[in-house]
């Protein structure tokens, strides 16, 4: 076997080199690049909570989480799980609703009205992991307070207060920040603000999106990542005409490998969406109406449209806490194995939080609702009770695109570790595919029970001959040797 590496991190040894595995798996979530962590110190606390005043407006005031997203609500279910909730927690939201799982906006959420979308309170937390859903009752019967719609903007964390832009003057003992991402935008000097345009990040956008969808004729998507791939496929299903417009070469360029990515092409132009590569965008232009009518590409060829949707990242929101630490190469609040931020009380999860990830040695900031579910469980069980391990993190990415009913053909994939190394691809995409990376160890997982093997494939990163791999003549038969190499591992 020819050496490859395989990346494993601990609090206090260097890299160990060994042979790696990875695997990714399609049937028919941004985690950044290397940054060293060892350098970051964090004390443990303990902090008192004394409230002898009445002048503050939540009657909940030993831990408070502000941010209501898909984090806040699987934070919640586990301060209910240790008995910490009642009386004692308290959630304060920009969004009208309760927590729900984001993922399905720009997925179900988007299907034609005629084919059954996903809609509240169908899909608030913690459904996604198959637990109970949690509706504004949920919260009502277990004492925790909700405060919507009054996003937190300053912090005083001397006094331990925070100001809504309402005027509100909130007081917490320990502090949960949970403030999920913001939409990256156009400037509004080239028409981002323009109606007709965009952007998806919670339900009020969708909704926004669907009664543009519903007069539409011509739609461009801006962007070849996971937002402009999801919503071109439920374009489809409203049997639009679609464009997906991005400045790369191929489609999700920081996961897929060019061929994996050509695949997927494939599959979207049979589904009659038109790909328009490697340009750029001057400006969005507006009709006698104000309304968008068209995007002009920096070469001054113009591309009509009545409905365009931006899909070109996300920005963490640290705003107004920028106070308590932010790590400047991936963005984001720095934080410890156990969410602790640099001031005693005060954690980040979730979107927000710039973590150290143990299994690769290096510091992430990941924007996936698996993170979030996984970050704000861990860092409650930290902040309530004995639990001193770090967070564990093994990166995992997954989409569904052509759900909606109807479709000719349904897809979904997953993605486990890290896209670093020589690729081997098994399959032909009919149905399945699965790319192994073969260095650093990570990858991505399929369908049926094979799902629970990859996950230990990438984290493990058993030793493989590439040889006997690249023989494989089905992805199963590929799964079967990289099983074989985990127990050959696991005697030795």
């Amino acid at each position: 076997m020819s050496p490859v590496r395989k990346a494993m991190a601990s609090l206090s040894n260097s890299l160990q080199l060994k042979h790696g595995l990875a695997l990714w798996c399609p049937h028919s979530s941004s985690l950044t690049r290397p940054h060293p962590s060892s350098s970051i110190r964090f004390r443990s606390f303990h902090r008192n909570f004394v409230v002898a005043s009445s002048s503050f407006s939540n009657d909940n005031r030993e831990f408070v989480i502000v941010g209501g997203g898909n984090a806040a609500g699987y934070a919640a279910r586990t301060f209910v799980e240790h008995g910490m909730a009642d009386g004692r927690l308290c959630i304060v939201s920009k969004e009208a609703y309760a927590p729900y799982e984001r993922p399905a906006l720009t997925k179900g959420y988007l299907f034609p009205l005629d084919t059954k979308p996903a809609r509240l309170p169908g899909f608030h937390t913690c459904v996604g992991s198959g637990g109970e859903r949690q509706t504004p009752e949920w919260y009502k019967e277990k004492g925790i307070e909700m405060i919507y719609e009054d996003p937190v903007i300053s912090i005083d964390t001397e006094k331990q207060t925070l100001t809504t832009n309402s005027g509100k003057l909130l007081k917490y003992g320990s502090l949960i920040i949970s403030t999920v991402c913001t939409a990256s935008r156009f400037p509004g000097k080239i028409g981002g603000n323009l109606p007709g345009v965009h952007y998806i990040r919670d339900v009020a956008d969708a909704d926004s999106l669907i009664s543009s969808l519903e007069k539409a004729q011509k739609v461009v998507i801006v962007g070849g990542d996971y937002i402009g791939m999801e919503v071109a496929a439920a374009a489809v299903g409203w049997k639009l005409d679609t464009m997906i417009i991005f400045p790369e070469n191929q489609l999700l360029q920081r996961l897929f490998t060019p061929s994996l990515a050509q695949r997927y092409e494939e599959l979207y132009k049979e589904n009659g969406v038109k790909f328009l590569k490697g340009v750029s965008i001057k400006n969005l232009e507006a009709g006698s109406d104000g309304r968008v009518t068209a995007v002009k590409l920096g070469d001054g060829s113009t591309i009509e449209a009545d409905t365009i949707i931006i899909g070109i990242g996300a920005k963490p929101a640290v705003s107004p806490f920028e106070v308590v630490g932010l790590n400047d190469t991936v963005g984001g609040i720095q934080v410890d194995g156990l969410f602790r931020t640099s001031v005693p009380g005060i954690f980040a999860v979730g979107d927000v939080a710039a973590f150290p990830l143990k299994m690769y040695d290096r510091v992430a900031r990941v924007e996936h609702v698996d993170h979030a579910r996984q970050s704000a469980q861990h860092c409650v069980k930290a902040l309530l009770s004995a639990q001193t391990h770090t967070y564990d993190y093994l990166p995992y990415f997954y989409s569904r695109v052509f759900e909606y009913e109807g479709s000719p053909r349904k897809v979904w994939w997953q993605f486990f570790g890290d896209n670093v190394g020589e690729t081997v691809e098994i399959g032909n995409f009919d149905p399945k595919v699965a790319t192994f990376w073969i260095d650093s160890g990570n990858g991505t997982s399929e369908e049926s029970s094979e799902f629970k093997l990859l996950p230990e494939l990438a984290r493990s990163q058993p030793s493989i001959d590439k040889a006997i791999l690249q023989k494989a003549s089905s992805v199963e038969e590929a799964l079967e040797i990289a099983k074989a190499s985990v127990l050959v591992e696991q005697k030795a």
